[in-house]
């Protein structure tokens, strides 16, 4: 497969990718209204590209009795090509593709077949099998639609993926690009330098490690490969931090790419934004409230009628809510309420 020439330019040069959340009403049923109000955001805060059906927007999606998998393809797909008629550079579309192989490539058949111009495979449902079979399916995968692999930190269903899988994960013709999440330097370390040792140039690296974001992306990685240092860097951000306060993380990712370097100011602005990734992923209990913590942020700023998730179980941690208003407070220049009060009623239409 050719996968390289279906990706916008602009994805290896590097954007803001938010993960999106996904919409409910009261009684936990899509609400496509805000569906579509949430994906004309994105578009309108700058966003280089949407990931759909990802973690940030449940894996409980593809449930036979939930049945949202392709109705959210299907909607972001339409107003991806809204957007898309008055953007010179298109947005980068991007599926969550889940699943043992069967599932897993029939998930990429309808992301293909959709438009979307590459797949983020997880692994979850593949924790027990060895490193051989992770390899056969993510070349499976990578047969129907451009890969895109994903490190998964451990606390929200991912697993540790030693150097070695990544340094055969890049001799797969269909990986266009890796996303960085295990929220651990040791491991991000070994995805670069997997790649760095490959030789393979175009593997766009993109940081989902929310506790880090400024560090990944200001950080020149350096390798000796064979007597010659080889630098690369992680381009872009595909994050679900990113999916709440997005116009701000658009010129987040402009300030880190224009830096000369990493700066006091900063490292001090990466400070606050991981303190308040801190509050809106309940850092505090294992993570256990990030999906509801970035629902109450986007129902503060009304793109969201409430915090419900899929799981009724699933909610704020014990003293969440206090934290997310503690950033607020503490950090008014990195929210865009301002620009979301602005134009929430021509999204909302």
């Amino acid at each position: 497969m050719d996968s390289a020439g279906q990706l916008p330019k602009s994805f290896h040069r590097g954007v803001a990718i938010p993960a999106s959340p996904l919409a409910l009403n009261a009684r936990r049923q899509l609400d496509e209204r805000r569906q579509r109000a949430l994906y004309r955001y994105y578009a309108a805060a700058g966003a280089g590209g949407i990931a759909v059906g990802v973690h940030t927007t449940q894996f409980a999606i593809r449930d036979l009795k939930i049945g949202l998998f392709r109705p959210l393809l299907q909607i972001a797909k339409e107003e991806m090509d809204r957007a898309d008629a008055d953007r010179d550079l298109p947005l980068v579309r991007i599926a969550g593709i889940c699943g043992r192989t069967v599932q897993a490539v029939e998930e990429a058949g309808l992301a293909r077949d959709l438009g979307y111009h590459a797949g983020l495979l997880s692994l979850g449902a593949m924790k027990e099998a060895g490193e051989a079979d992770l390899i056969a399916h993510c070349t499976a995968v990578g047969r129907v639609i451009p890969l895109i692999g994903f490190y998964l930190q451990s606390a929200v269903g991912g697993r540790v993926l030693p150097y070695s899988f990544w340094r055969r994960f890049c001799e797969i013709d269909g990986v266009v690009a890796i996303k960085i999440a295990p929220f651990n330097r040791y491991r991000t370390i070994d995805v670069v330098r997997a790649v760095v040792e490959s030789g393979r140039d175009d593997i766009a690296l993109y940081t989902g490690n929310d506790d880090s974001i400024v560090a990944d992306l200001v950080t020149p990685f350096r390798f000796n490969v064979d007597g010659k240092i080889i630098e690369r860097r992680i381009a872009g951000g595909l994050l679900g931090h990113w999916s709440v306060w997005t116009s701000r993380a658009v010129e987040l990712l402009h300030e880190c790419k224009v830096s000369q370097g990493a700066s006091p100011e900063l490292l001090a602005k990466g400070i606050a934004v991981t303190d308040c990734n801190a509050a809106f992923f309940d850092a505090a209990h294992g993570f256990a409230g990030c999906i509801a913590g970035l629902h109450e942020v986007l129902r503060r700023q009304g793109l969201l009628e409430g915090i419900w998730c899929l799981d009724p179980d699933e909610t704020l941690g014990p003293g969440q809510q206090r934290e997310i208003e503690r950033v607020y407070a503490a950090y008014p220049g990195l929210n865009d309420d301002e620009f979301v009060r602005q134009h929430l009623d021509e999204w909302l239409r």
